[in-house]
């Protein structure tokens, strides 16, 4: 890695020397102080150079490729596509979408987010009325490629974002072929927070020369505290009312196993007062959108989703996110909590797990290096279940602690309406 890698701990955005527009832009959402990740990835980008980025969600990788992106955009031809992101959900897309404009806003830099689940028609105006950037999830960036709705030829950089992400879900065919419509890229980036064979061999045939930045990749961010607390399923419902109702938080996020249980859940908050939306793969995308508006811009206090929203929630001010089920995967455990704690500030990881649950348990605790902190919610009525006999952890972790519970951690108890 060159010398362009940034080392001190004292370091600003002034030092990649970017447009003073998109520095406006900068200052408009807010960012401080760059994170690990963009002041790893951003000199290099600005270089030109070829990026496999190795990051876990919440640490800031999109401004980290965004930044450079729109510096190279306020220079050359407009209105034609000359960036593709590549996302592997209609969420994630849309905060990138989100991001560009943000940053770019006082750039003369457009941006169109194309994917399925809405009409075609506006992606098409969008594109039409001319864009350098487009943000697209594969299936539908391809329906409008084979539609004659998009020419991709003057693309000059691509990125795909959680690579891992999109083999998961299948994708890894369609990013080859879409790979074929981009021929005159100069500069291609890939990010990704795990990598599985797959993905390094889709990394050796696509980038070169490239330069690789890693941040806490696979270890869940540090900023995070992680807690576990045994209980039977019967009472996970009574478990979580209790502990919304003693618990200091800012926003709260609450993963579900199942869409129908997410519905559920969300159905029961809301009647108890809590401002709850759910968030579920059979919702239509306008409402899906309407939810996470609403909890990234505080009409909705608590959002209660399934995995497919894991990396697609960019909201500072999630301070808890809480399994309420255990997650299949170590991985999906990363991405879950990956939600809170995100550009460095801290958060809470709080997971529900009942027996069956204990071999996953193990496998999040080898990747943490050390174990979950077991603890017991004061004065809940746990029946004739004894939290401490699923596996014993030292005493002073089974008791109530006190920053989880309203304590000096800033906040305010969960609102009800």
């Amino acid at each position: 890695m060159s010398n362009l890698t940034p080392t001190s701990s004292d370091v600003s955005f002034d030092m990649f020397e970017l447009d003073t527009r998109i520095r406006a832009g900068i200052d408009a959402a807010g960012y401080d102080l760059p994170t690990p990740i963009q002041q790893q990835a951003i000199p290099h980008i600005l270089e030109g150079r070829d990026v496999l980025g190795l990051a876990q969600t919440g640490t800031g990788k999109t401004a980290a490729f965004m930044l450079p992106i729109l510096q190279r955009l306020t220079r050359g031809p407009l209105r034609r596509p000359r960036a593709l992101i590549v996302a592997p959900t209609r969420e994630l897309a849309e905060q990138i979408h989100e991001s560009a404009e943000a940053l770019g806003g006082r750039t003369r830099v457009r941006s169109a987010a194309i994917y399925g689940g809405v009409g075609k028609g506006p992606q098409v105006a969008a594109i039409k009325r001319g864009t350098e950037i487009i943000v697209a999830c594969p299936g539908r960036l391809l329906d409008h490629i084979g539609e004659g709705n998009i020419d991709l030829s003057t693309i000059e950089v691509l990125v795909l974002d959680e690579a891992d992400r999109m083999l998961d879900m299948g994708f890894l065919p369609d990013i080859r072929r879409i790979l074929r419509y981009v021929p005159n890229r100069q500069q291609t980036m890939l990010f990704s927070a795990t990598m599985p064979p797959d993905i390094r061999r889709l990394a050796d045939d696509i980038l070169r020369d490239p330069v690789t930045v890693q941040v806490d990749v696979i270890a869940p961010a540090k900023t995070v505290s992680h807690a576990l607390y045994p209980v039977p399923e019967t009472l996970k419902a009574k478990l979580l009312h209790t502990m919304l109702e003693n618990t200091r938080t800012s926003r709260v996020l609450i993963f579900t196993r199942t869409k129908h249980r997410a519905k559920r859940l969300a159905q029961d908050l809301d009647k108890r007062g809590y401002r709850v939306a759910a968030l579920q793969g059979n919702m239509s995308q306008n409402k899906r959108q309407e939810a996470m508006s609403g909890f990234r811009g505080g009409k909705y206090d608590i959002l209660v989703a399934t995995d497919i929203a894991a990396r697609g929630i960019d909201v500072s001010q999630i301070s808890h996110v809480v399994n309420y089920d255990m997650p299949d995967t170590v991985d999906a455990y990363t991405h879950r909590i990956g939600r809170t704690g995100r550009a460095e500030a801290t958060g809470e990881a709080v997971t529900f797990a009942v027996q069956d649950d204990e071999p996953m348990v193990r496998d999040i605790e080898r990747v943490l290096g050390k174990p979950i902190e077991r603890r017991r919610m004061e004065g809940f009525d746990y029946g004739g279940f004894t939290p401490e006999s699923q596996r014993p952890a030292p005493k002073k972790s089974v008791y109530r602690s006190r920053s989880f519970h309203g304590s000096e951690r800033g906040g305010l108890p969960a609102v009800k309406r």
